[in-house]
C-alpha cells in the first residue's frame, strides 16, 4: 500500500471523529490548545488501537482465505464507507447538545448563538465512550489491512496522527463555524473510503 493510498484511508477513517469534534467545539465558549490537544488524542489513540486490534486477530486466519481476501477488504470499506455516506444525508444535530429549556441560543436555532453553560465534558466518562464509538469501524479495517498484508505499524501510526490532527482541527471549526462542516466530513470519508475498496477489488481481479 502507498504512502497516499495509506492518507487517503487515514483520513477516511478520522472523518467520523472529525464529526464528533466539530459537534465538542460548538459547545465550548473558548477553545484552548489543551481543550484541542484532549480531544485530539482520545480519538487519535483509540482509532490507532482498533485497527491493530483487528490486524492481530485477522491475521490468525488470514492465510486460509487468500483467494479472495480483496472481496472482504473491498465489503468491509465499502459497508463502513456506504454508512458514513448515508450518515452525512441524516439531519441530526449533534448528540451532545441540549436546547435550553427557556430562551434557546443555540446557533443552529433561530437565536444563532453557542450556550456556554452547556460545555461537552472532557472527562473519561464522557470522552472514553465518544472516542470508541468513533472508532469501532476502524477495527474491520484493520482485519481488511490482515487480509492484503500491510505492514501495520506505520499504518496505525499514520491514521492515529492524522484523527488527532483533524480531531484537534475539527475541535476549532466547530467552535468556529458550527456544524455545517460535519456532514461533508462524514460525507468525504464514506466516498474515500468505498474508492479505496473498489481499488483494492479491481487491482486483484485484474481490472486495472
Amino acid at each position: 500500500m502507498s504512502f497516499p493510498e495509506l492518507l487517503l484511508i487515514a483520513v477516511g477513517l478520522s472523518m467520523d471523529a472529525f464529526a464528533v469534534a466539530v459537534c465538542a467545539g460548538l459547545t465550548m465558549p473558548k477553545v484552548t490548545i489543551k481543550k484541542s490537544l484532549i480531544v485530539g488524542l482520545y480519538f487519535g489513540i483509540f482509532q490507532a488501537a482498533m485497527p491493530l486490534i483487528g490486524y492481530m486477530l485477522a491475521t490468525q486466519f488470514a492465510d486460509k482465505i487468500t483467494a479472495f481476501d480483496h472481496w472482504i477488504a473491498f465489503a468491509l470499506l465499502s459497508f463502513i464507507g456506504g454508512k458514513m455516506i448515508m450518515g452525512s444525508f441524516k439531519k441530526e444535530g449533534c448528540s451532545d447538545r441540549e436546547c435550553p429549556t427557556e430562551t434557546c441560543t443555540d446557533r443552529e436555532c433561530p437565536g444563532g448563538e453557542r450556550p456556554d453553560t452547556k460545555e461537552t465534558s472532557l472527562k473519561p466518562a464522557k470522552m472514553l465512550p465518544l472516542a470508541l464509538a468513533t472508532s469501532i469501524d476502524a477495527l474491520a479495517v484493520g482485519v481488511s489491512f490482515a487480509f492484503l498484508k500491510v505492514d501495520i505499524v506505520p499504518v496505525v501510526l499514520s491514521i492515529g496522527i492524522t484523527t488527532l490532527i483533524l480531531s484537534m482541527a475539527g475541535v476549532k471549526i466547530g467552535n468556529v463555524f458550527g456544524t455545517r462542516f460535519k456532514s461533508k466530513a462524514e460525507l468525504t470519508g464514506g466516498i474515500i473510503l468505498v474508492l479505496m475498496g473498489l481499488k483494492i477489488l479491481f487491482e486483484h481481479t485484474g481490472i486495472i
